[in-house]
């Protein structure tokens, strides 16, 4: 027992350190090692603590399992209840793009300039760069990038992170193939649980975090199923905005989120989309895993 304290006070320092290189990194594999370690000091700190205090007979293991499910039971009414929150709320769904002209969409930090460097390197041009408003004064920014074939389209998505003042990016690959179907390949972290048309083959692969990389599996994708890749032709912008509007109908047919009329009442996330998105969170927060979309 005495060596567990010492481990228990280890792991706190090592938390908090992961916790004060995240507010730059913005990593989600960093989050998620740091996640998996605080639910290990809450589990075995609390049942050392018990057991110290109240001088139980019960094993030390038995202890520790009930505090992880405490823990378990605790972060699932959390996320849940913070799910429903959202779903009341009046943050966008699928917000609207408007042209960003202010040319603020790339941190001057270390690993945005490696970022440039990879999306030059791998023959990526600039497009446009677009934000939509998220609330107050922040906004979610997007540069999209075209390779020299414009059959693929990089999007790198810029994510204010309001408690850390940081910024955490996504990067998504898109492509048309000659039979009319869309890839995608992304490294999104975030919750979607929604549905995409059939013709859409979605992948997300957020423990990817190099754009060659993650270049390199969308290719492999392409590949692998045959597919003959068509230049893309529409707009960027109203490309983007056009998918929102299509998506966010979709998924009010399929059932995830309510009609116009239902939302004041239910919200905005039916009873069965709001299961998804937590099973998804979940999956994500601790496995780094999504949902599979295609």
């Amino acid at each position: 027992m005495e060596n567990a304290a010492y481990i228990i006070v280890f792991a706190m320092v090592v938390s908090l350190v992961l916790i004060q290189i995240n507010r730059t990194e913005a990593s989600p594999i960093i989050a998620l090692v740091n996640r998996w370690l605080r639910w290990g000091i809450f589990s075995t700190g609390g049942a050392y603590v018990l057991k110290g205090l109240l001088m139980l007979d019960h094993p030390y293991w038995m202890l520790v399992v009930m505090f992880a499910l405490i823990w378990f039971l605790g972060e699932t009414l959390y996320n849940w209840m913070a799910i429903k929150a959202y779903s009341y709320s009046e943050l966008p769904l699928f917000p609207n793009y408007e042209p960003n002209e202010s040319g603020e969409e790339w941190p001057t930090q270390k690993r945005f300039l490696k970022m440039r460097e990879d999306i030059r390197a791998n023959g990526f041009v600039h497009l446009c760069s677009m934000r939509a408003w998220v609330m107050d004064s922040v906004h979610v920014r997007i540069s999209v990038y075209q390779d020299a074939s414009t059959a693929t389209r990089l999007q790198i998505t810029f994510l204010p992170q309001t408690k850390t003042n940081g910024m955490a990016t996504i990067i998504g690959l898109s492509t048309l193939t000659a039979d009319g179907c869309r890839y995608v390949t992304d490294n999104t972290f975030m919750p979607y649980a929604g549905f995409y048309p059939e013709n859409w083959f979605v992948e997300r692969r957020p423990w990817i975090r190099s754009l060659t990389s993650l270049l390199k599996r969308h290719k492999n994708r392409l590949e692998k199923n045959n597919e003959t890749p068509v230049p893309h032709t529409s707009d960027p912008l109203e490309e983007t905005n056009a998918h929102q509007r299509m998506i966010e109908r979709l998924n009010v047919e399929m059932g995830f989120l309510t009609t116009p009329l239902q939302r004041e009442e239910q919200g905005r996330i039916t009873n069965a989309g709001r299961y998804r998105t937590w099973k998804e969170l979940w999956t994500l927060n601790y496995l780094g895993k999504s949902m599979r979309y295609s």
